[in-house]
């Protein structure tokens, strides 16, 4: 629904742009074959999520409709896809959050093994948020593991046993990462090797040259006709990942983030708060002499609150509403040392004059930023700091894609400002 801060006669274009993940992807490592079907799956989404859109939906409804489509692809790396952790299980995150509308704003859900759709889950607890007790949540933001699946159960999200999550390609992977560390072969190959695992699905191996292993996410962000961004993003997280490892994709500011807030036009001037002449004198006078002042006169304390009007200089000024939205993927630890997404909205926020949020994700994500920065001399060699951002910013009414990286590549979709549609993996085409 359309706010104070955001009404207007003119119905705002919505707008889209989802990714699936970003790293060391090149096109040596990454075939026509398979760019063709990375490509053919981001489009398909983005054009379902934005038929949600376009007929009414909000920008909740499409980003996590956008990602549960993209967590049932075993391409990318979230829900059936999901990469291995070092003891060859699946744990999964999701996250959730909208620029206004939902008491909580933000939820994230993490260490799932049986939640079929993790973003789902979340997208459950974000409007479960606004009931007494939140549905059984409390008002917490962010909740993990066995006492999460139980809430799910409870809240009738699909579930499904450790086994769904099973592809050929991503075990071989994980097998391999493990075989290189070692130096010896682990001795297993298949599904029925791993404990639980029945009725998988196995895919064909991969015969990429240098391998690519995902360290990113999907996500979307979207904007609705009335203004509300929302981010949604699932993960798998990093392939070898110690056991109950929690990355950036639930958490708060680090890989994702929206926010709303009224915009005033920049002033040199603070307003000063008018001295009181009885305070005036107080200050002149010894502090063990105004203890006992204030003791014998009850009503009289050295601090008196002021009413807005008791600023000099306010003056009703022209307001509008500004919001950004904003989905991260790569290197999760990175993401969490630079609260990646919550920094780069507060450049925009309180810059000065304002900076745009392509220009403030450029400062954190593109080529030479504070993440790059991040990994210090590790930089090129661990995959340390690498990533990337997509993001909306709505401003005048009108939403701006927004997107950069700084690694080999960043699968992603959406349609531009004149109403094409666009995928892309490189900076380039393939």
């Amino acid at each position: 629904m359309a706010s104070d801060l955001n009404s207007t006669k003119t119905r705002i274009t919505p707008r889209l742009i989802i990714h699936g993940g970003a790293g060391n992807i090149t096109r040596k490592n990454l075939p026509k074959a398979s760019y063709n079907a990375y490509c053919s799956a981001l489009l398909a989404t983005m054009r379902a999520a934005n038929d949600l859109l376009a007929a009414g939906g909000t920008a909740l409804d499409a980003s996590t409709h956008a990602v549960s489509l993209l967590e049932d692809i075993p391409l990318f790396n979230a829900g059936k896809g999901a990469v291995f952790t070092r003891a060859g299980t699946n744990e999964l995150e999701a996250s959730v959050m909208v620029s206004r509308g939902k008491r909580k704003r933000g939820c994230g859900v993490m260490l799932l093994k049986r939640v079929k759709n993790p973003i789902l889950l979340a997208r459950e607890m974000l409007l479960r948020g606004e009931e007494g007790n939140g549905g059984g949540a409390q008002e917490h933001c962010q909740l993990s593991g066995e006492d999460v699946e139980r809430l799910a159960r409870k809240w009738n999200c699909e579930m499904v046993e450790p086994g769904y999550f099973f592809s050929q390609k991503r075990w071989d992977q994980h097998r391999r990462g493990l075989e290189r560390e070692s130096g010896a072969s682990w001795g297993l190959s298949s599904a029925s090797d791993v404990k639980g695992i029945s009725n998988v699905e196995l895919e064909d191996e991969n015969s990429e040259v240098e391998e690519y292993l995902p360290r990113g996410t999907v996500g979307c962000v979207a904007l609705d006709q009335w203004g509300t961004l929302c981010v949604a993003t699932s993960t798998g997280g990093l392939t070898n990942k110690l056991p109950g490892r929690i990355g950036d994709t639930p958490t708060l500011g680090a890989g994702f983030w929206a926010e709303e807030w009224i915009e005033n036009p920049p002033s040199t001037e603070y307003p000063q708060p008018r001295a009181l002449p009885l305070y005036q004198h107080l200050i002149s006078i010894p502090a063990h002499l105004t203890a006992i002042l204030c003791s014998c006169l009850s009503n009289l304390t050295t601090y008196t609150s002021l009413a807005q009007d008791d600023f000099e200089g306010t003056k009703p000024t022209p307001r509008k509403a500004r919001a950004v939205a904003m989905s991260g993927t790569g290197n999760g630890d990175s993401f969490l040392r630079t609260a990646a997404a919550r920094t780069a909205a507060a450049i925009t926020r309180f810059s000065t004059p304002t900076i745009p949020l392509s220009a403030a994700v450029t400062q954190l994500i593109g080529p030479g930023g504070e993440m790059q920065r991040s990994a210090g001399d590790r930089w090129g060699k661990t995959g340390e700091g690498e990533g990337g951002i997509i993001g909306i910013e709505l401003v005048n009414g009108k939403g701006r894609i927004v997107q950069d990286f700084n690694c080999g590549g960043m699968f992603r979709a959406w349609v531009d400002d004149r109403g094409t549609e666009r995928v892309m993996v490189f900076k380039e085409g393939y």
